[in-house]
């Protein structure tokens, strides 16, 4: 592994993001805080874990990292330069070195391109290569995501998903990033084609020193190749540290129940089950007080009157009243 750089490549502070939406025809419109108020940073080498259920706000962090949509408010700082305030040329010249690989291979590939096409389009678009450097540069990275070049010349229907999540891989280091977003590249494969995609993405970490923000609906995936744990609920991070404080020492209920959902082969870090009573709020309305108290098996009369800050305790941020207690 690469010496980790002391300068972070990516750094947010109080990251938001709100959406004004209305529930139905005839309701009033109200205020959808799909982000609320996250914090990280990121230097190269080196892996941010972004992990909770489905509506937490995870994809929506991938979109205001990859500058698909702006923050609502706070701070978002790519290589040094606050992407709020950076005009559209910056902005299109940071966007080179922030790329994403999506969850699912099926859907992001064009049917209708080969593979040589798709790899070649980033450089098409972005850098004045002639069209024997595009065609030598996609031959390279097949041969770097473990592809043959003779692929080159295919269509992604004739690939597995393991093969076509390779191509989507390939694609994104094409302008040779130095973020790379994967918003749970492995969820829709085997669970046998998992363990391989993700040893490339860590292998060609290695090789590039790339800076991941890894997308995942479950801790299972990504206990070996993150360095950071950021446990999201309902739009807010509730549990944040290094990998393995968060592993080995969960101190926010819900991580608790995560990790008691997680399978482990090693019976000794089998977690007693936990089951979490009732339903995932709604985004749209969601609780007073701290957010996770209508399902914590912990919550008092101070959760449902309080919304817990986020807090360093024992080497770790939490946002739980009762962290030291339970």
């Amino acid at each position: 592994m690469y010496s980790v750089n002391t300068s972070p490549l990516l750094s947010a502070q109080n990251l938001c993001r709100y959406y004004t939406v209305r529930p139905h025809a005839f309701a009033a419109t109200t205020t959808l805080k799909a982000l609320d108020g996250a914090n990280f940073e990121l230097r190269a080498g080196s892996t941010l874990a972004v992990v909770g259920e489905s509506g937490c706000g995870k994809s929506t962090m991938a979109r205001l990292i990859t500058m698909i949509e702006p923050p609502t408010s706070g701070q978002l700082s790519v290589h040094g330069t606050d992407i709020v305030n950076a005009t559209a040329v910056a902005r299109r010249e940071l966007r080179r070195h922030v790329q994403i690989v999506f969850q699912d291979p099926y859907g992001s590939l064009n049917p209708r391109k080969k593979v040589g096409a798709i790899l070649e389009e980033p450089l098409r678009i972005n850098t004045n290569m002639s069209r024997q450097e595009r065609r030598d540069a996609a031959h390279d990275m097949l041969q770097r995501v473990g592809l043959r070049r003779e692929h080159y010349v295919r269509f992604p229907h004739m690939f597995s998903g393991g093969q076509r999540q390779r191509i989507a891989i390939a694609r994104a280091l094409m302008l040779k990033p130095s973020i790379v977003v994967a918003d749970e590249p492995v969820s829709a494969l085997d669970v046998s084609i998992q363990a391989q995609v993700l040893n490339l993405l860590m292998d060609l970490q290695d090789e590039f020193e790339l800076a991941y923000v890894f997308i995942s609906h479950g801790l299972s995936v990504v206990e070996h190749i993150a360095a950071e744990v950021m446990v999201m609920y309902l739009g807010r991070p509730i549990e944040q540290g290094a990998k393995r404080l968060i592993f080995d020492s969960p101190r926010h209920p819900y991580t608790r129940a995560l990790l008691a959902a997680t399978p482990f082969v090693d019976p000794q870090r089998r977690a007693h089950r936990i089951v979490l009573k009732g339903e995932l709020p709604s985004p749209l309305s969601p609780p007073a007080g701290c957010a996770f108290h209508t399902r914590c098996p912990h919550a008092t009369a101070l959760c449902e009157a309080e919304r817990p800050a986020l807090r360093l305790l024992q080497g770790r941020s939490v946002a739980c009243h009762h962290a030291e207690s339970i």
